[in-house]
């Protein structure tokens, strides 16, 4: 019989395999973390190689193996090394907030890693799949990090993911419809300010997100309508800001969770919808810049609310029903989906007021719709029966669906109906027979349903044949296309060389003609090359009164404006106004100009009235108190004004926001000055100009500063020429609340007294550091006036206190002050004529401010303008001078925003 053999030996080669592999493991392990902190600045860490990494300060430790590594906000720099794929039991890797660059390495062997953060450092590449094998993982946070990447199918291997945050990190693309589908338990989805386009994945609709940030991107934007967050149940903080998005607000009537909803700077259209003002959810609401229609929405008190109701188009500024026409027509565009055509052209209660497609009769009944070729979608709404006067009603050319409306034929006073050339179907309503009907175009009208609306299939022959011409049709027309574009891009690329040769050799005798850089010279002469140096005026005049002067002179070409702007920058943005962003320009000489784009949404209608009128007042007016107009661009596409630049901002910044800018508090003698120069440069377009002009949106956000913090008025959109013995003109309400005379605001009558009130309220706000209308003080407090005349009025104690804390009271600078705060209460008299006109304003003013003396002839210099040259003039003369442009350049200073 056989002696047992012992089991011990039996399983002793599997055991010392299992030693040395495990001795092995360790020392991968010890290895990748001494190359690590051989490849990082470890000094603060106090990281030793020749020491067990276990024993290392923010690493952490199991069974001898590496689980976790916890350098976050260090100060450390330097490179991660490939070597960290071996720590195969890694579960955590913190390295945010550091300085650690180059390139992300390979680390899919790591399949327990469950929390991954590396953002803010300098990260300049990612691998691809770089997420592959990541089976673990449930929070990511790579934000803040130079890369240039896309996301690919590899993280959906990470089905447990919670949290991925990925913003500002260079993303591209569109956003992968995995979000909403591969992740369960996904609760944070950031993925803000990278260059991510398209629209919002409709497999949202299905996701468990309660966190979704997409605010901001750069470059081409997320575009299209945001109708699948209705669905999204889950979601708490909803960030869509600074994108393209369009189309109506959604149903938000399931989103009972919804805490914070962002969409400034969009395009949103339509009405704000019930479901969103009654969510008893809501703490913070930001809808401030789209296209809203409809009435003033009105949210509970508890609601944080950024809505500046003069940007959208509600029909009327203040709470209440809009006029019973306009109601019909927003229900009518709610049928065509609210296209932004509307949004653009339709503004105010008054569908009579030239709103576009709408003509009415002398008694204000819409008698005419022509919304012929404006590309609407939808159907044809019964809501147009409800407009009983309508004699004309225009639908042609458009891609409508469905039947016409029965309530048609309710209109008696109906004459011609013309929907040709659309997908309308269905038969067609029995009308007068004084009624033109035109149906042409309609391949399916007189049907019941379009051909195949019951889904039967073509046969197999029919759809062979149908794919076979389609797809030579696509060839054909992309070779068309592709030789088209080649041969536009041919001819702009020597449309350009070709203007930049012209440059080049506009002034042989001078050596600058030669350089390549495009500098300041280069304007000049492609201002005198476009046109033939003499200013171009119509006839017709815009609803101001005002010609529009089409000076060819001043004409400067897009590509230019795009080369000085940086492709017009995010980081080039001065500021943002209702119809536009307003951009830093440098040329190649160090010259700085402020280059105000018109948005999209404001070209066709407001925006281009406004356009108009600066170029027209800005040519007729020169002085050194008002801002002056150094160019513009005007094509199909762009409408651009380029203004010098004033480099210190507005007064808003300095009165209100010098906290927040890091600047000081302005003192006394120069709020003296700042208003001096305003009252000087309003004088002026009193009564000092060619013709008296009326601002009438004077406020501190208006007035520019420069380096010497002296002040120019800009902003001449909404100017208003007053006629010679008019005492009063008619107009359209504009300016800004709180800065509105009385009689303006009531009766729409305008005079120059209108800008005279408007004046008063800036001087007390230069006097208490107060804004016009203070959102977070109730009754009288609210309004700066009233506020402000209480307290001159009531006593010497309560004037005081009203006083701006960091003007220094001394005996002389308080007399000062309560002079100017008597001038001020003058100027906001209730009574138009109980104000001064501005000359006595300047004569007050001019008295208190002892140190003012006229800008001198080298100051204006500095400014880079010489104001009695028109610029091509100006720039000719710089392209002659025998100054270099270099030495020119230093001498240019300041050329103003408009933010």
């Amino acid at each position: 019989m056989h002696a047992k053999f012992p089991l011990f030996l039996l399983l002793l080669p599997f055991n010392l395999l299992l030693l040395i592999l495990c001795h092995q493991t360790l020392a991968d392990d010890a290895s990748a973390m001494h190359e690590l902190a051989s490849s990082i600045s470890s000094a603060s860490l106090k990281w030793s190689t020749s020491s067990d990494p276990c024993t290392w300060s923010h690493v952490q430790c199991f069974g001898g193996r590496v689980t976790a590594i916890q350098i976050g906000n260090m100060g450390v720099s330097g490179f991660l090394p490939a070597s960290l794929n071996s720590l195969t039991e890694l579960t955590r890797l913190e390295v945010m907030g550091n300085r650690i660059n180059g390139s992300l390495p390979d680390i899919s062997a790591l399949s327990k890693l469950q929390y991954l953060f590396l953002h803010n450092n300098s990260f300049t590449s990612i691998p691809q799949n770089f997420f592959t094998g990541f089976n673990s993982l449930v929070y990511v946070s790579i934000g803040n990090n130079p890369l240039y990447w896309s996301l690919g199918e590899d993280l959906k291997s990470a089905s447990n993911l919670v949290n991925f945050a990925a913003s500002d990190c260079g993303l591209q693309g569109q956003i992968p419809d995995f979000f909403g589908t591969s992740f369960p338990s996904l609760e944070l989805l950031e993925l803000s300010f990278n260059n991510l386009t398209g629209g919002i994945p409709q497999s949202f609709g299905d996701s468990t997100m309660k966190f979704l940030l997409l605010n901001s991107q750069k470059g081409g934007k997320l575009t299209g309508r945001i109708d699948v967050i209705t669905n999204m149940t889950s979601i708490q903080q909803l960030w869509l800001h600074s994108n393209l998005f369009s189309g109506p607000l959604p149903d938000f009537s399931e989103l009972v969770n919804l805490v914070d909803l962002d969409l400034r700077d969009n395009q949103v259209t339509g009405p704000v919808p019930d479901s969103l003002t009654k969510l008893t959810s809501l703490k913070s609401v930001v809808l401030t810049n789209n296209l809203l229609q409809g009435p003033v929405p009105v949210f509970s008190p508890n609601v944080k609310l950024d809505l500046d109701v003069t940007l959208e188009r509600f029909c009327r500024t203040d709470e209440g029903d809009c006029d019973a026409k306009v109601n019909i027509l927003l229900s009518i565009a709610k049928s065509f989906g609210y296209p932004k055509i509307f949004a653009e052209n339709w503004r105010g209660n008054n569908a009579c007021s030239r709103w576009l497609g709408i003509t009415c009769d002398y008694a204000g009944n819409i008698v005419v719709i022509n919304f012929s070729r404006f590309g609407l979608n939808g159907m044809i709404s019964p809501d147009f029966g409800s407009l009983t006067s309508l004699q004309k009603l225009l639908l042609s050319n458009n891609s409508l669906t469905g039947t016409i409306p029965t309530t048609l034929t309710n209109l008696k006073n109906l004459r011609e109906l013309d929907v040709s050339y659309n997908s309308l179907h269905g038969k067609i309503p029995s009308f007068d027979e004084n009624v033109i009907v035109i149906t042409t175009g309609n391949p399916d009208i007189g049907k019941d349903r379009p051909e195949n609306a019951d889904g039967t299939k073509k046969s197999s022959s029919s759809i062979a044949l149908i794919v076979s011409f389609s797809l030579g049709a696509i060839l054909i027309l992309l070779a068309l296309v592709f030789y088209y574009c080649k041969k536009i891009k041919v001819t702009e690329s020597s449309g350009v060389d070709n203007w930049l040769n012209r440059m080049r050799h506009s002034n042989n005798d001078s050596p600058k003609a030669k350089k390549d850089n495009i500098s300041l010279s280069s304007v000049s002469s492609n201002a005198v090359l476009l046109g033939d140096n003499t200013n171009k005026c119509s006839t017709k005049s815009n609803t101001d009164g005002l010609s529009f002067c089409e000076p060819t002179n001043l004409v400067i070409p897009f590509e230019i404006l795009r080369h000085v702007t940086e492709n017009f920058s995010e980081e080039n943005i001065l500021g943002r106004g209702g119809f536009g962003t307003v951009y830093k320009g440098e040329l190649h000489d160090g010259t700085k100009m402020a280059v105000k784009r018109m948005k999209c949404g404001a070209i066709g209608s407001d925006g281009f009235i406004e356009f108009k009128s600066e170029i027209s007042v800005l040519t007729r007016v020169r002085h050194r108190n008002l801002v002056s107009l150094l160019g513009y661009c005007l094509n199909e596409k762009e409408k651009i004004l380029v203004y010098e630049y004033m480099p210190q901002g507005t007064l808003t910044e300095h009165l209100f926001e010098w906290k927040k800018e890091g600047l000081e508090p302005l003192t006394w003698k120069q709020r003296l000055c700042i208003g001096l120069d305003v009252a000087r440069g309003v004088e002026y377009l009193h009564r000092l100009a060619q013709q008296s002009f009326i601002h009438r949106d004077l406020k501190p956000s208006n007035i520019l500063l420069g380096d010497d913090m002296r002040a120019k008025v800009s902003d001449f959109g909404l100017v208003k020429r007053a006629p010679d013995g008019q005492y009063s003109v008619e107009t359209r309400l504009a300016g800004t609340f709180g800065y509105l005379a009385p009689e303006y605001a009531a009766t729409g009558r305008v005079t120059t007294k209108a800008d005279v009130y408007s004046f008063g309220v800036i001087l007390m706000e230069l006097i208490t550091g107060r804004r016009a209308l203070e959102s977070n003080q109730s009754g009288e407090s609210f309004h700066l006036v009233t506020w402000f005349r209480r307290k001159y009025y009531t006593s010497n104690v309560e004037f005081k206190s009203a006083i701006d804390p960091y003007i220094d009271q001394e005996e002389e600078t308080l007399s000062s002050v309560s002079t100017v705060a008597e001038l001020a209460c003058y100027c906001c008299a209730r009574e138009a004529h109980q104000r001064p006109d501005m000359g006595h304003v300047v004569n007050v003013i001019s008295s208190q401010a002892e140190a003012w003396k006229p800008v001198d002839e080298d100051l204006e210099e500095s400014y880079g303008v010489e104001f009695n040259l028109t610029l091509p003039e100006a720039l000719r003369q710089w392209q002659e001078s025998d100054i270099s442009l270099t030495s020119d350049a230093s001498q240019l200073s300041g050329i103003s925003s408009g933010r």
